[in-house]
């Protein structure tokens, strides 16, 4: 019994000494895996690291690999969001993603596979509910004969 009550002391210790934004980053991760697992796709991984940058999701649907970017934002109460949180990923950002997922092929030794790029948007009010997740398919499309 002390062991569970440990164990779910250090759980709640752990996410809430986090800073607010990686809290609320790691919490639209959670809601993002949960919605595109809804969708029918299959759970890989989460936050593939490389020296090129981070992959926050990755899933496989049917045969092609999917790396995910979640964005997530808290709206407060009474206001609209003025940017949607996708247009964090710019230039440079989609850029990493990229190098970051031929990094993981590489590390796979998988050359002939067809692999996208997606984007969810999260969206949670200001005690960090839910309101909307955005599913943003295909920022990057790659045929299964490219070398990597």
């Amino acid at each position: 019994m002390w062991s569970k009550v440990i164990k779910d002391f250090w759980k709640w210790f752990k996410f809430s000494s986090q800073s607010p934004n990686l809290r609320i980053g790691r919490l639209g991760e959670k809601y993002a895996q949960k919605y595109l697992s809804k969708k029918g796709m299959k759970f890989l991984m989460r936050n593939f690291r490389c020296k090129k940058g981070e992959i926050d999701l990755v899933f496989r649907e049917g045969d092609i690999l999917v790396f995910v970017e979640v964005k997530t934002r808290t709206r407060q109460e009474g206001k609209e969001l003025f940017v949607r949180p996708a247009a964090a990923v710019n230039f440079e950002k989609r850029r990493h993603i990229r190098e970051s997922a031929r990094s993981y092929l590489r590390m796979l030794h998988i050359s002939q596979v067809q692999w996208r790029s997606d984007i969810v948007e999260v969206i949670l009010d200001s005690r960090e509910r839910l309101l909307l997740v955005n599913h943003i398919p295909g920022i990057h499309l790659y045929p299964w004969n490219r070398k990597y």
